[in-house]
């Protein structure tokens, strides 16, 4: 039998295309399906629309060697992957009465009667192997289409990852290629998106040759780019040897603007840098609303480093909790170096702490000038007995200005600690 290599995924339910709902079902089977070395071609959200969903998964069929469905299988008249799937298959349905018996069952067990309409969730398409559902009533189904599989799962994420569960040491890894999928993120500030590939684009032919080939792919964010490196082997070892190299090629190209090599958030970058010069930190923050302190502590074991933050945004309070003079403010106005100076210098004394930050910055929508435009923020930070402070204009709306701040202030205590 063929080994899986490549699948699809189709989650099914009109709910998941609306803004309340987000389909992580995919998300949980691509992490199963690379573990077992099946790449993951595409997917795709389909409302409960016969016409649709018939027509996504023929086509699916003459793309992949797996196609999952998930959603759609309850007892509802707007659920229907049972019966598109069937038809796809051209595979008649059939009543299977052991099925039945155990929905009728599990209502009883709870004092109640089985509707008639759950009936329709005992109705099986011929040669599906059924897939015991522990969690709920709606079974999964397991259909062979020559050397290709069909898997049907519930909706319900606790259903469906309890079977997935099964599948991956069963049917599913029995029919995997016995290959290992191998991935690692490294992340990157400081460097455009376009910069990032000119610096690395030169590897590519190199990876693509090599015994063990390594893929790459560029995702962009403002504040932080990520390159995804993935490797396929025999083994494991085969696989994260070849990944370990190309990761090493890729930060000796991109030095320090590689601040993460395994896929770490900057946060936690800065906190183990912290934790190793056994420094401490204290923030005073105006424009980005504590949001830094909140992104270092959200870190387990963040009370090791983090002593204090203040949330300093009206100039009086630059003034009475950081002691930054009035006269500094009038001449340079709020946004400004010397006040983010000011606030880094009057936080770290007060708290006798090795490290401090003050940002002080326009946020927006409102308060931009000409001069200071929104997204104007300045920024220092003191550590130990090096001082950096900078003006970034950053662009987007509120809350991407607020995180490309904190990215930043990070970023800069980052490279203190590193150099």
């Amino acid at each position: 039998m063929k080994p899986l290599r490549r699948a699809a995924i189709l989650a099914v339910g009109s709910e998941l295309l609306t803004p309340s709902k987000i389909d992580t079902n995919s998300l949980y089977l691509t992490e199963q399906l690379n573990l077992l070395g099946i790449d993951l071609a595409f997917k795709s959200i389909i409302g409960d629309d016969r016409v649709e969903l018939a027509r996504a998964v023929r086509g699916a069929l003459e793309r992949v060697d797996l196609l999952i469905c998930t959603g759609g299988l309850g007892p509802t008249d707007d659920d229907v992957t049972r019966e598109v799937v069937a038809e796809a298959l051209g595979r008649p349905l059939r009543e299977n009465r052991a099925i039945g018996d155990r929905i009728r069952a599990r209502f009883e067990g709870r004092g109640l009667q089985m509707p008639e309409i759950n009936r329709r969730q005992a109705m099986v398409p011929e040669g599906a192997q059924i897939l015991e559902n522990t969690k709920g009533t709606a079974p999964g189904l397991w259909l062979e289409e020559g050397d290709r599989v069909v898997l049907l799962l519930p909706g319900p994420p606790r259903e469906l990852k309890a079977m997935v569960a099964l599948l991956t040491e069963g049917l599913l890894k029995a029919r995997a290629s016995g290959d290992v999928l191998v991935r690692r993120v490294i992340k990157i500030t400081g460097r455009t998106e376009s910069h990032t590939e000119e610096a690395v684009r030169p590897l590519y032919g190199e990876w693509a040759t090599a015994p063990v080939a390594v893929s790459a792919t560029i995702l962009a964010s403002l504040g932080q780019i990520e390159l995804h490196l993935s490797a396929r082997a025999a083994s494991r070892e085969e696989a994260s040897s070849a990944v370990d190299e190309a990761v090493g090629e890729v930060a000796n190209r991109l030095g320090l603007d590689a601040y993460s090599l395994d896929g770490e958030p900057l946060e936690k970058v800065v906190g183990d840098l912290l934790r190793v010069r056994g420094y401490r930190i204290a923030l005073a923050e105006s424009c980005t609303g504590g949001l830094i302190a909140s992104r270092l502590t959200d870190i387990p074991g963040s009370s090791d480093y983090v002593t204090r933050g203040i949330v300093a945004y009206a100039n009086d309070a630059k003034t009475d909790l950081l002691g930054v003079p009035a006269a500094l403010i009038a001449e340079h106005g709020a946004v400004s170096e010397p006040v983010a100076v000011a606030m880094a210098q009057g936080i770290r004394a007060s708290a006798g702490v090795e490290a401090s930050v003050g940002v002080t910055g326009i946020a927006g929508p409102g308060g931009g000038t000409p001069e200071k435009p929104v997204g104007t923020v300045a920024i220092a930070a003191r550590v130990g007995d090096v001082l950096r402070s900078r003006v970034y204009r950053f662009v987007g709306d509120r809350e991407l200005i607020k995180f490309q701040a904190s990215q930043a202030a990070l970023d800069m205590v980052r490279r203190i600690l590193q150099a």
